[in-house]
């Protein structure tokens, strides 16, 4: 039996989180808020990035808020000019405005920028995710791009790498490519899953 490929691996991804009615994603991300609070998630370092959901994205504004409120120092992704090139990441400090990018992607309009190997918490958007902690991304390479470095070290593994997604997003076997970096946890509304 042939497995699906990616692209069909994201349309059936990406139906399943567009049929989710707007009542259910607004208490999926609470409901995951309480989740990640109850397994202690935000007791993990001082630097998180976070991302803005595009489109029908999971929405981390609930768990960016909290972490704001710790105290934590939050962080958006820069995108790079050319597709498959490391993000570099902003703090959400109050000193720069926000500006959309050619994607549309809301970001700090800030020239002060961090690798990701120096981040704590890093959550990520995705397409889907597996049992295993491979993550399905939209495709353009900057995830892993950026996270590159971790397959070459051993013993640096900063930042914990967190999927954000809907339960329905799971799909039952992501494919694995050589570039691929695996996901430490995955937090859906029904929980957070470490790998």
């Amino acid at each position: 039996m042939k497995k699906p490929d990616k692209k069909s691996l994201r349309k059936q991804a990406r139906s399943a989180r567009a049929a989710l009615a707007p009542g259910y994603r607004r208490l999926a991300e609470r409901q995951a808020l309480r989740r990640a609070l109850r397994a202690g998630l935000f007791l993990k370092g001082r630097r998180w990035s976070f991302y803005l959901p595009v489109g029908a994205e999971f929405d981390v504004l609930p768990l960016l808020n909290q972490a704001l409120h710790m105290g934590k120092d939050c962080y958006l992704p820069i995108t790079a000019q050319r597709i498959a090139q490391p993000l570099r990441f902003a703090r959400l400090d109050g000193r720069h405005g926000l500006t959309r990018n050619r994607y549309g992607i809301i970001e700090p309009h800030s020239r002060e920028l961090m690798n990701a190997r120096w981040l704590d918490v890093m959550l990520l958007p995705l397409v889907g995710f597996d049992n295993r902690g491979r993550r399905l991304g939209m495709g353009g390479g900057y995830y892993d791009a950026t996270l590159a470095y971790l397959r070459s070290r051993r013993r640096w593994r900063r930042p914990l790498l967190v999927g954000v997604a809907y339960a329905c997003q799971e799909l039952r076997e992501v494919p694995a490519e050589a570039w691929d970096v695996r996901l430490d946890m995955i937090l859906t509304e029904n929980g957070l899953v470490r790998f």
